[in-house]
C-alpha cells in the first residue's frame, strides 16, 4: 500500500482579493479548509499546510482537526516555489508520493482524488486533472521526482518539471469546471457562493 501524503499551498497573500481570502466562509466554513478536510477524509498521511502571515488563523480555525502539521513559510512573499519546497522537505522521507492542494480550490470532490490515486497505483508518475479542457489542481506525484522540485524558485509550482517528464504523466479529465475552480478575486467569492449548494461536506 502506497503512503501518500497532502501539502496544502495556503501562504498566498491574496492581493487580488483586497483581504485574506483564505478566512472568506462558503457555508460556515474558512476556504483553505475544503483541500485539508478532502486530505483528511482521504486518509492522506502526512497533511502539511503552509502558511504565511494568516498562519496563526488557520490553526485557530482547525482546532477540532487531528494530525495535521501548521508550518510557517516565512518567506512566502518570494512566491509558491517557497511553499513546495518546504512542503517536499516534511515529507519526502516518509512518503511515496505526495498531492499538492490549492487551499483556494473549496470545490474538488473526493472523487478526483480517489481517481488520480488509482492512477498512481497503477503505476502512473504524476497524475494531474483537467477540468472541462482545463489543467488544474491538485497535482500528484511520485517520490522520484522531490529532489526536481526541491529545485523550483520564484512564483512556480513546478509547471517546467510536469512539462519535462510528460511522458511520465496521466492527465484525468473531468467535465465539470467549477470542480476545479481557483476563489481569487470577489468576483470568484459571488460565484462561488452560487455553487456552494454542490459541496456535500
Amino acid at each position: 500500500m502506497s503512503k501518500i501524503g497532502a501539502i496544502i499551498l495556503a501562504a498566498g497573500m491574496s492581493k487580488r482579493m483586497g483581504k485574506p481570502k483564505l478566512l472568506l466562509r462558503l457555508k460556515g466554513k474558512p476556504l483553505f479548509r475544503y483541500p485539508l478536510e478532502l486530505a483528511i477524509r482521504n486518509q492522506l498521511s502526512p497533511i502539511c499546510l503552509i502558511g504565511g502571515q494568516y498562519l496563526k488563523s488557520f490553526q485557530e480555525d482547525s482546532t477540532d482537526l487531528m494530525n495535521v502539521d501548521f508550518i510557517p513559510n516565512p518567506n512566502y512573499d518570494l512566491g509558491m516555489s517557497t511553499s513546495v519546497r518546504m512542503g517536499i522537505n516534511h515529507v519526502k522521507d516518509c512518503t511515496d508520493a505526495v498531492f499538492i492542494f490549492l487551499a483556494d480550490q473549496p470545490f474538488v470532490p473526493d472523487l478526483v482524488i480517489q481517481s488520480m490515486t488509482e492512477q498512481y497505483c497503477n503505476g502512473i508518475r504524476i497524475v494531474r486533472p483537467k477540468y472541462n479542457g482545463k489543467l488544474g489542481h491538485p497535482i500528484l506525484i511520485d517520490k522520484s521526482l522531490y529532489k526536481e522540485f526541491l529545485t523550483i524558485d520564484g512564483d512556480q509550482g513546478g509547471k517546467e518539471i510536469i512539462k519535462k517528464y510528460k511522458n511520465l504523466t496521466k492527465i484525468l479529465s473531468f467535465e465539470d469546471s467549477i470542480w476545479g475552480m481557483d476563489i481569487d478575486t470577489s468576483q470568484d467569492f459571488q460565484i462561488g457562493k452560487q455553487y456552494s449548494s454542490i459541496i456535500t461536506h
